[in-house]
């Protein structure tokens, strides 16, 4: 059965992660023209704008999608504003993508850009004692790295990962990311370099945790019928899921108890994990599985973390995410790389932009426009974040 639901990417754009202390609007604007400069269209025949907010920014964080339509300049274009926690730039693809397959616009664009803080991400807005992200980290000390810490504990104690195991995931990302103009950290690590970086939240290394970044990407995206005759003939690039499911019951009340990680073990028999969930409902949109996938870019804000994503997106069964890694299959190369990119390990977390920036990563490579980094023959590629709180995130990408 033909997917009726696909829109083309005509164009994506990036400005490079780091730490540039730099107003977010700039980040914005040069993903946005550099996005509409690849796809040939110009600001003024975008119809619809969907930003992906900032909550670290002031106001025009809150308001992305009109800030960066007036930053580019009025033109009366619609425009939305999309907060997900690290699932904000799936939900403003998804909306752009909405606004195209309803036939209110032919052309979009999609924008996240962040400046973020020193340090790891604090809770926002003051004492706010009856918020959960205030709680986890005032009431138990859950800190990310923690959160992140937690999970790592868990591989290990289920599955027997092992810290070379996680050190592994940051050595094969860091070298993905050595020939990516848009990482942040360009620089190859050795296992012993890993494994000596200063201990944060046990078991998790310095090296094998996410910093914070200043960054920006953006996509226009478009009806099918416009791209055709925009583009010709040439082989479109397509989004043909987009997954922003939250937890179901009685999963919800296992895997989401506010301030806790989530429990595969108890989740395991009253049926998929949350994570799981958000990519199985990407897979159905899209009519395909697993064994469809070329390349994927998941959410490693921990090394650990991303092992548990090789499961969550069916590459391997349960517990089998670590021999995927040590046979060499999730690299550049392999069978199903993953990160190509360089992930977060090489990048850091923008939070609006990364979602998006995943998409812009799988674009390129299914074009064969990933220099240095290039997976020969990708077609489908997948990506998967989460936000806190159950905000599911994942998008498939095809050629």
């Amino acid at each position: 059965m033909a997917n009726d639901k696909k829109v083309a990417v005509l164009g994506a754009g990036m400005h490079p992660w780091g730490k540039w202390g730099r107003n977010f609007v700039e980040y914005g604007l040069a993903a946005a023209g550099d996005a509409l400069a690849e796809a040939g269209v110009a600001w003024t025949d975008v119809q619809y704008v969907s930003g992906a907010d900032t909550i670290r920014n002031g106001y025009p964080g809150f308001v992305a999608g009109a800030t960066f339509a007036q930053a580019l300049g009025w033109t009366g274009a619609r425009v939305s504003s999309s907060y997900a926690a690290c699932a904000s730039g799936a939900q403003a693809i998804n909306n752009a993508r909405a606004q195209i397959l309803a036939g209110l616009c032919d052309v979009a664009l999609v924008v996240g850009a962040d400046t973020t803080p020193k340090g790891f991400f604090t809770p926002v807005g003051g004492d706010r004692k009856d918020d959960p992200d205030w709680l986890r980290f005032h009431l138990m000390g859950a800190t990310n790295p923690t959160y992140f810490a937690l999970y790592a504990r868990r591989r290990m104690e289920l599955f027997g990962a092992t810290e070379e195991d996680f050190a592994a995931v940051k050595v094969k990302n860091a070298r993905h990311g050595l020939e990516n103009p848009y990482a942040r950290y360009r620089k190859e690590v050795t296992a012993e370099e890993v494994l000596s970086s200063p201990m944060v939240a046990d078991p998790l290394r310095l090296l094998e945790i996410c910093a914070t970044s200043d960054g920006g990407a953006a996509l226009v995206l478009c009806s099918m019928e416009y791209a055709k005759k925009h583009a010709g003939s040439q082989d479109l690039v397509t989004i043909d899921a987009v997954s922003t499911v939250t937890p179901r019951f009685p999963q919800a009340i296992i895997e989401m108890p506010n301030f806790s990680t989530d429990s595969s073990v108890a989740a395991s028999s009253v049926g998929p994990t949350f994570k799981q969930s958000v990519a199985m409902a990407a897979y159905e949109e899209a009519g395909i599985g697993p064994e469809d996938v070329s390349l994927a870019e998941v959410y490693d804000l921990s090394s650990a973390l991303e092992l548990d994503w090789y499961e969550d997106i069916g590459l391997c069964k349960q517990g089998e995410a670590e021999r995927l890694l040590r046979d060499g299959d999730t690299t550049i190369g392999g069978r199903i790389p993953v990160n190509a990119s360089g992930g977060l390990s090489s990048f850091g977390e923008a939070i609006p932009a990364q979602a998006i920036a995943q998409v812009c990563e799988l674009v390129w490579q299914l074009r064969g426009q990933a220099t240095g980094r290039q997976v020969e023959g990708a077609r489908v590629g997948i990506t998967a974040n989460q936000g806190l709180f159950g905000h599911g995130s994942s998008v498939i990408v095809s050629r």
